[in-house]
């Protein structure tokens, strides 16, 4: 087992939703052989749980609703998320995130370092396709999500 890991989140079927499974399938490509590993979660916080259990560092993609403009990426921890009072359903998916790394965390299995990294949707509804904006910063989020893989060794 890697001691890190990178988990995209999301439905793919529903636009913009799937922006972390398509960033975390092109990170596991572009890392290849390195020592991270990379996870598709879908939908599921609970398979989340289980996929963070026993590594140091955990980064987790997924669309987010931020209130911020259309393609923003913005890079979290669990502690920024609450100082800020952040409303805890960022996410769209099964579950609160933060509910998801509280019980980790009560359970003993939570990661020394979790990263959460939000973008913000232009739509999510029915569709197979990311909108342009989301397309358009492929790279950038490559570069920046890559950049801290880089820094932690993978």
């Amino acid at each position: 087992m890697c001691d890190t890991i990178v988990i995209g989140l999301g439905n793919p079927l529903m636009g913009d939703d799937g922006i972390g499974i398509r960033l975390v399938n092109d990170l596991a490509v572009e890392f290849a052989g390195d020592s991270v590993e990379f996870a598709d979660a879908g939908t599921s916080g609970m398979c989340v749980l289980h996929l963070i259990a026993g590594r140091k560092k955990a980064f987790l993609i997924d669309c987010a609703l931020m209130n911020a403009d259309p393609g923003t990426i913005r890079r979290f921890t669990p502690d920024d998320i609450t100082a800020r009072n952040i409303l805890a359903h960022l996410s769209n998916h099964e579950g609160s995130l933060l509910e998801i790394l509280e019980l980790s965390r009560r359970l003993g299995e939570l990661p020394e370092e979790v990263v959460i990294f939000g973008i913000e949707p232009v739509r999510v509804s029915p569709g197979e396709y990311l909108s342009p904006i989301l397309m358009e910063q492929m790279e950038y989020y490559r570069q920046l999500i890559g950049k801290e893989l880089s820094e932690c060794g993978g």
